[in-house]
């Protein structure tokens, strides 16, 4: 079942419970939805898994950052909406990673590239970044590359 059916079916729920906020977090994921489904990445009005990950992180990123002004500004209940929205959008991504697994993918691509230096991480960013698409933060990847790397 595509992610578009599963948030109508969801906002559906959400209706019929009077649950405001979740239903909140569900009709931004489907606006995010529909407006990715209009642009030009989309052939026959299907999206791709991989762009739905992306348009998912990017929510994510996007409640995290947010809510970490809101916390600087002392403005906690502003924050507190922008955190309980971010749980429910991670609630549609894969189960993510740990450190411990995306080091070891790393480690693994960094001997199939064939990198040596930090010069090389352009490559293996590129690399990892496709195969760990929704199930790791490009941030946490970076990371873990630096270090094998020996930065």
């Amino acid at each position: 079942m595509s992610l578009e059916i599963i948030i109508n079916n969801d906002i559906k729920a959400a209706m019929l419970a009077r649950d405001k906020r979740k239903l909140e977090a569900l009709r931004a994921i489907k606006a995010a939805l529909l407006l990715e489904k209009t642009g030009k990445d989309t052939s026959g009005g299907e999206i791709p898994d991989e762009v739905e990950f992306k348009l998912l992180h990017k929510l994510v990123k996007q409640r995290r950052d947010t809510a970490e002004i809101y916390e600087r500004e002392n403005r906690t209940d502003l924050a507190e909406e922008e955190r309980y929205q971010l749980s429910i959008i991670e609630a549609y991504l894969p189960q993510q990673m740990s450190e411990e697994e995306i080091m070891e993918h790393v480690k693994r691509i960094i001997t199939e590239v064939g990198a040596t230096s930090i010069k090389d991480m352009g490559k293996v960013m590129q690399a990892a970044s496709k195969e760990l698409a929704g199930k790791a933060d490009n941030k946490a990847i970076s990371v873990a590359i630096k270090q094998t790397l020996g930065i």
